[in-house]
């Protein structure tokens, strides 16, 4: 099972877990994401990570969210967006190399290698598959077409949006992305749940939609609407040099991405229709949950919430250690 800590999966990680979910109707924070064989949620200050492990018994951990993000500048509209995504990304990538050790079944660490290739590597081949690759394709419909410079912008958006959904209907039928994907699902029922209220057990959970207005499947399809706009100002020169300002103004583009899935996930009017056609894609990133499943997501959502016991086990058995020393 090690191989599933490779590269399509810390690929499928990047292109599918951008945005941590964040409710602001209850004024408590909470958000979550898949990982092999269990769910991280996040709480007001803590991150709660449960893992299903072989023997089917719970594995349980807690910590305590990173302050960078609520000070300075980091607070400012548009830079909290990108700021947002890559503690998002540095979080998910720490809870993927725990739940990869604990559903192995053995004592086996991922080394600083080992996570570094993967994570290089897929940014790269995301760089190669949803940023070149769209110019690339859209240069050579557009020439062959005699279109303007606007249908090659919209043609190089709608490639965009054709290559991530492409690469997660192929990934979605590896047999261990399915079983993330019903995570996913799992996550989101609870989620669900939970904003409305309902009492957090596997039967009641289960009967909540797969879907939630907030995900990061959600996020990806506006972040490739605004890309069409941002990038249309710098349709012109040379494939490489359009190809680099699409790098460098990828942050300005996911924060803009950022404020509207914010500002559409307060509203129940334009917000709830311009989220709508994006929901239909969390079909292919989420599976229906079995109970275990369930199980493990409700509890993540609980340590979020409430991390005391496993901190307190933790201070415990360090000052026991330290005292065995």
């Amino acid at each position: 099972m090690r191989q599933i800590f490779s590269f399509p999966f810390a690929l499928a990680h990047i292109a599918l877990s951008l945005l941590g979910q964040v409710d602001e109707s209850r004024r408590i924070p909470v958000g979550g994401q898949a990982v092999i064989e269990g769910v991280l949620m996040r709480g007001p200050e803590h991150w709660g990570l449960v893992v299903r492990k072989p023997d089917g018994s719970l594995w349980r951990n807690a910590w305590l969210e990173s302050k960078w993000l609520k000070k300075g500048a980091w607070k400012l509209p548009i830079v909290r967006g990108f700021a947002s995504m890559a503690e998002m990304m540095r979080v998910g990538f720490r809870a993927l190399s725990i739940s990869a050790e604990q559903a192995l079944g053995e004592e086996q660490n991922f080394s600083t290698f080992e996570m570094a290739i993967s994570v290089i590597f897929a940014i790269l081949m995301v760089g190669g598959l949803f940023i070149a690759l769209p110019v690339w394709a859209s240069d050579k419909i557009t020439h062959w077409a005699g279109a303007s410079a606007v249908a090659k912008n919209v043609a190089e958006g709608v490639m965009r949006g054709l290559v991530f959904i492409g690469y997660v209907a192929i990934v979605g039928m590896w047999k261990d992305i399915k079983r993330v994907f019903a995570y996913h699902g799992a996550e989101h029922k609870t989620i669900n749940a939970y904003e409305h209220e309902s009492p957090m057990d596997a039967e009641s959970v289960a009967a909540y939609s797969r879907i939630h207005r907030r995900c990061g499947t959600s996020f990806m399809i506006v972040v490739v609407m605004v890309s069409i706009i941002v990038f249309s100002f710098f349709g012109r020169g040379p494939i490489w040099q359009r190809i680099a300002a699409r790098v460098v103004l990828l942050p300005v583009v996911i924060g803009i991405s950022y404020e509207i899935i914010k500002g559409a996930s307060k509203s129940d009017t334009w917000g709830k229709y311009l989220i709508m056609p994006a929901l239909a894609l969390q079909y292919l990133t989420t599976r229906e949950p079995d109970g275990s499943m369930l199980e493990v997501a409700i509890k993540s959502l609980e340590i979020a919430l409430d991390p005391h016991e496993i901190l307190n086990a933790k201070s415990e058995a360090e000052e026991e250690n330290g005292n065995m020393e």
